[in-house]
């Protein structure tokens, strides 16, 4: 068990490079089981949900090595359709196998994801779009059993623009026969480079009018892919060198999948210059208070709203922060009020009055963003913050606290 320790008050200076996206890492890894052979993927995050995920693939029969952040994945040998619940308890995306199984095998049988810390997140989404493609859906001893030996295209509505529920029923349409059309999908950029790994494979899937359209083909093929930047780090890193007043080249950044989290900052009063090769960010002063509701892509992000919450604690004035993605993102609330802000959660929106300091306090990580944001706010609190439970973190961000101590941090790793 670690924790860290952030002396605040540092400026952050110079440039540091964003690694590349969790949320794209996952979903492509699982849909290297939709062929056999051998897939190549680049530009892949060292993170603990990565090796969850991993630990599931290895369980089922892929063969996996790793060279720093290139990962090779020879799924020919996978001949267990079983991801059991000791495994799938650790991370829920690792129900994102059960879609390529049932593309290429025709059944599955995967552990029910557990709870969450930020609220319920159901996966009838998934179920029922599998349903709806002809699968046969059945569960004993908390275990999902899919089976599904043809697969037939059709027009699939969800109520809800779900992330791995877009991921998953995208991964089983790719094989089925005729064509799938999935309506309200979410759209966030990991979804879009997921379609991208998923093309490179051979498969047809096109976005029209906020529709994807996916023809069905009988084969797919491995294929040799980098992964786009993390915008959510890109995200962190920002609010970052804003709450320490620094001037920061994000190095790979991508400005377009940051669009909503970049006209906030600036509304805020932070300046951000976008570049071909990243994202410039510069703050020297103090910040106005604003409203930011959370909404699903292109909206604000709900993975960022706590880190922008440890910001707002140092704007003029009284900020709303409506949540409206997870009915128990509000973990960090207690923390920050351990180190002097002033905030409260009022049904699902969090008022934040500004305040002039920060104190430096020992606090809790409880989720990967809830970690980020203490980081974040003792990088401008007043003496030491001792963050701890740093695990969650590790999830989640690549060695950030060595990224933020080249950037002029103080802030180091320690046993807890």
């Amino acid at each position: 068990m670690y924790k860290f320790v952030i002396e605040g008050g540092h400026r952050l200076r110079g440039e540091v490079s964003i690694s590349g996206s969790k949320n794209a890492t996952l979903p492509i890894i699982a849909a290297t089981l939709l062929t056999e052979g051998t897939s190549v993927i680049h530009n892949v995050p060292q993170l603990r949900d990565v090796d969850a995920m991993l630990a599931v693939m290895e369980y089922m029969g892929a063969r996996i090595s790793r060279e720093k952040n290139k990962l090779v994945i020879d799924t020919g040998r996978v001949n267990n359709l079983e991801a059991p619940y000791e495994l799938v308890r650790k991370m829920r995306a690792s129900f994102l196998v059960t879609g390529p199984l049932i593309a290429r095998f025709g059944e599955a049988n995967v552990a029910r994801p557990g709870g969450c810390a930020i609220g319920p997140r159901p996966i009838d989404e998934h179920l029922s779009g599998f349903e709806a493609l002809g699968v046969e859906i059945s569960e004993e001893h908390g275990y999902i059993i899919a089976k599904g030996k043809s697969l037939k295209g059709t027009e699939i509505y969800l109520s809800e623009r779900s992330v791995t529920a877009t991921e998953n029923l995208l991964m089983a349409s790719t094989l089925a026969e005729g064509e799938t059309k999935i309506v309200n999908a979410a759209t966030e950029p990991h979804i879009i480079d997921l379609i991208k790994f998923l093309n490179s494979m051979g498969a047809k899937i096109k976005e029209s009018d906020g529709i994807f359209h996916v023809i069905g083909v009988s084969k797919l093929h491995p294929a040799t892919y980098t992964v786009i930047p993390d915008y959510l780090e890109a995200g962190t890193l920002m609010i970052a060198t804003a709450i320490a007043k620094g001037d920061v080249f994000l190095r790979e950044a991508v400005a377009e999948h940051s669009s909503a989290e970049i006209l906030k900052l600036e509304e805020m009063g932070v300046s951000i210059r976008k570049d071909v090769g990243g994202i410039y960010v510069k703050c020297n002063k103090r910040l106005r208070a604003r409203e930011i509701k959370t909404a699903p892509y292109p909206g604000f992000p709900t993975d960022l709203q706590p880190q922008i919450c440890s910001l707002l604690c140092f704007a003029d004035g009284t900020s709303l922060v409506k949540e409206t993605m997870y009915e128990d993102r509000f973990n960090h609330i207690a923390e920050l009020q351990r180190m002097g802000a002033d905030i409260k959660v009022d049904g699902r929106t969090i008022v934040i009055n500004g305040v002039k300091k920060l104190d430096g306090a020992e606090v809790m990580a409880s989720d990967i963003r809830c970690g980020a944001a203490l980081v974040i706010a003792g990088l401008a609190a007043s003496g030491k913050t001792k963050v701890l439970r740093v695990y969650h973190i590790d999830r989640g961000y690549e060695r950030i606290e060595e990224k933020l101590a080249r950037l002029g941090a103080a802030v180091v790793r320690e046993q807890a």
